[in-house]
This record gives C-alpha cells, structure tokens and sequence, in this order.
C-alpha cells in the first residue's frame, strides 16, 4: 500500500510500533467504509493477473466519486458507465445505483438554462451521461430508455454551430479539447440502440440536423494529434459509416506505429506537450523524468487493443498479442494498471480508466471468463 504507513520519528519507540493516521490525500478515493490508496509509480506489480481487484477498483472508485464529489467527472464516473456495461459478460450486470445516479444528474442539468450548459464542464457532463445511459441501454437493457433518448436530445440542444461542445481545453487528456468530446458523442448515439435510425426518420428534426453536423465535423476537421486520431478510429467503428475503410486502415497504421518493443503503448507519445488542450500541461510535461522514453501505461494500451478489436484486427494479431502479455504482466497490486497523469503528480484519476480499457482489451481478445460460468 502507498502512503504514509509509520512516524518516522525515531526518537520515540511508540511511533515505531503505530501506524501513522492517515491523511485525506494518502487516498485516490474516500468515502464512508471505502478507501482507496493514492496511486503511485513505485506500487508493486501483481504475480498473478486479477480480474476481481481490478474489478473492485473499478465499483470503489466509481460509488466513491459520485458519493463524495456529487457529479459525473469524464476520468471516474463517467469512465465507469461508457466501459462497466460493456464488462457484463464477465463481471455481471453493474449495480443499477450508478444508471440511478446518472439519471438524478441528468434531471438537475436539464433544470439549468441551456446558456450556463453551455459552459466549463457542464458540456462534457452531459456528453458523458448520454453516453453512459446509451451504453448501459445497449448491454444492461436491451433498449432504448426514454431517459437516455432525454439525455441525447440535451446533448444535441447545447451542440456549437460547428458541430461540436464547449471545453475548457485544460485537462487532457478527457477534457482537453472539443474534439475529444465530438467522438464521445458521436458514440454515445451510435451506442444507443436504435437511436440513430429514428432520428434518420425525422431528417428535417433539430436533432437529427445536429447528428449530421456532429458526422461533418468529424469528417472534416483535422485531428489536433495522434490521440485524437485514435479517438477518431474508435469512433468509426461504432458509427461504420463514418469514415471510408481506407481512411481507418491508415488511421490504425498510426496507431500501430506507436508500440513500444515490449508491446505496450504510452500516451505520452501520442501528442507533443503543447499540443494537449492549451498547451498549459507542457513544462510539467517535460520536467518529467522520463519525458524522452515514456514507459508504456494501462490507459494507452488497453485503448489501443479494444480501438485495433472494435476495428477488426483479430486477437491473434501479433500487435495485439504483444499487448495482452504487457497488460497480464503490469497489472499492480491494488488492480489498477499505472498511468501517470497529464495533469499533476497528485491523484493521477487516469488510472481508472487505465484499468478500465485494459479489462475491456482483454475481454475483447476472449482473455477473461464469462459470468457465471466455471473455466
């Protein structure tokens, strides 16, 4: 466990015998009877691969973020309902408490003007709700909900005239700029089911004319670097027609080109430090030790692995194979797979979805046993 485990005062014996109490940021998640510690670099790597650690992380974190803090953040919670759904087949159906929490968010951003929705993060909480709902609609329920039907039409009423959402451009790499949020949504209503073709119904439809700017923008604006291109490639595969096939072979040939030689992928070699959001991460960037040789992390390799699997490159890829073994090798003892933040050396949250991607990467490439049935 990382954090401050003895007083190191030597002079007295008792310090010696009693743990040290422990502070609020000796914890990446705290609430009531849940305690998670801080997430660290130096945290022992596991012996054996965990699908329950990483599985309790996941729940921990997620009902410690939204009891705490009271909002759908993109690196926690929201993390939780666009990837968690998606794990039933191995870990079981979510608890339904987190699609009830999202649906009381949802309700007390529809009661704010649509102007202040407009604005900070609020445009990304949406975002991050209707995406969550259409993803549990498509692996929890079976079908389109009539508050995720809400939650996409809100989404589409606070669209820019370009096609995309406001952002504050300050923490990559969920919040870094408009077009990460364009390929979230653009997922969110491919995930929902059977949202697209009824919107499709209505073409003269506000929504259905968003749905359109939504594609336009993503088919004509330039990605800002080599992570929004990954964004872009995922998001054609859940909206096939997209982008041409030619134009997704060269974007994973991009991707691809990024493996390091033990098999992992390291977000930090995907954009230059003045290239996220606006450019103010840049010196802490560099200032890092390891700036010139990022090592690989969960986040980067486990989103290439499900991106290259959603695209149709076959688990047996070698790629794909040279990344299933790093993931089994670096997994650390709380379950979470390391990555350091992009934004400060404190809580390092990209870690959830460091261990969320990597447990969908292996359920993608049929590394993981299904609920319920005996290996």
């Amino acid at each position: 466990m990382s954090g401050k485990q003895f007083c190191p005062c030597l002079a007295l014996l008792a310090c010696l015998l009693l743990p040290a109490p422990l502070q609020a940021d000796d914890f990446q998640y705290q609430f009531e009877a849940i305690s998670v510690p801080r997430a660290t670099a130096d945290e022992p790597v596991r012996a054996q691969l965990s699908i329950e650690a990483a599985a309790k992380y996941l729940e921990h974190g997620s009902v410690a973020w939204s009891g705490q803090r009271k909002c759908v953040s993109c690196h926690t919670n929201g993390t939780y309902m666009t990837i968690r759904p998606q794990l039933s087949r191995t870990l079981g159906p979510p608890d339904a408490a987190n699609r009830v929490f999202f649906i009381e968010q949802l309700q007390k951003l529809q009661a704010e003007p649509l102007e202040r929705l407009r604005q900070s993060t609020r445009p990304a909480q949406v975002i991050y709700i209707a995406a969550g709902l259409a993803e549990w609609d498509a692996a929890v329920g079976g079908s389109l909900s009539p508050e995720t039907e809400t939650a996409l039409e809100l989404m589409f009423r606070i669209q820019t005239d370009e096609g995309t959402w406001g952002t504050l451009d300050c923490w990559p790499p969920f919040e870094s700029d408009a077009y990460h949020e364009a390929t979230v949504a653009a997922m969110a209503a491919a995930a929902a089911p059977g949202w697209i073709a009824k919107v499709r119904g209505t073409p003269a439809s506000a929504t259905a004319v968003g749905l359109e700017k939504l594609r336009q923008y993503l088919r004509t604006q330039p990605p800002l670097h080599d992570y929004s291109r990954v964004l872009l490639l995922w998001a054609a595969a859940r909206m096939p027609d997209l982008l041409p096939q030619a134009q997704r072979q060269e974007l994973q040939q991009v991707l691809l080109r990024h493996q390091k030689s033990d098999g992992s992928w390291s977000i930090r070699s995907f954009a230059a430090p003045e290239a996220w959001g606006g450019g103010n991460r840049a010196a802490k960037l560099k200032a890092e030790p390891e700036f010139a040789d990022p090592p690989g992390d969960g986040h980067m390799t486990g989103l290439a692995i499900v991106v290259l699997r959603e695209n149709g490159t076959a688990a047996s890829d070698a790629a794909i194979q040279k990344g299933l073994v790093w993931l089994k090798n670096n997994q650390r003892e709380s379950g979470r797979w390391w990555t350091r933040s992009l934004n400060t050396d404190s809580w390092h949250f990209i870690t959830y979805s460091g261990t969320a991607y990597p447990l969908l990467a292996l359920q993608l490439c049929d590394e993981l046993p299904v609920a319920g049935v005996s290996p």
